[in-house]
């Protein structure tokens, strides 16, 4: 009995550190889109925490701009995520799709990032940002 509690407590430990090396890194893919219905939608997002798609104006410099967008996401792996847009995007925009965190803010599901805030800001594993660069068609 004695040996079989040892080897199960084994297995579980080295399941558990598998499980634990094999997990799916932040991720946000999504592609060129007509946007003239007011959304902008991220097929796969996968989040570390809780936290938010957030959808920034972008240009050729690759820096993130004003936002224009915004949806809850939920840790772990969440498809066809869509965006509310809060403001016009026209066609040939560039629009970069971001993962924000939920933390730092003041309220729990409230989206509270300004450009530059800490709070609900971008997450960013290893110091780079979580994001994916699309064109509104």
């Amino acid at each position: 009995m004695k040996t079989f509690v040892s080897a199960l407590a084994a297995t579980l430990i080295t399941t558990g550190a598998f499980a634990a090396s094999h997990g799916m890194a932040p991720m946000v893919e999504g592609m060129d889109q007509d946007v003239s219905g007011g959304t902008v939608t991220a097929s796969k997002i996968v989040a570390p925490e809780n936290g938010w798609l957030v959808v920034h104006r972008t240009d050729a410099d690759m820096k993130p701009g004003p936002v224009v967008g915004y949806a809850p996401i939920r840790m772990g792996e969440n498809s066809d995520v869509a965006a509310i847009l809060t403001e016009e995007v026209k066609s040939g925009d560039m629009l970069m799709l971001m993962v924000h965190s939920e933390a730092g803010g003041m309220k729990t599901g409230v989206f509270e990032y300004t450009l530059g805030a800490k709070e609900d800001g971008p997450i960013k594993p290893d110091g780079e940002l979580v994001m994916k660069t699309i064109t509104a068609k």
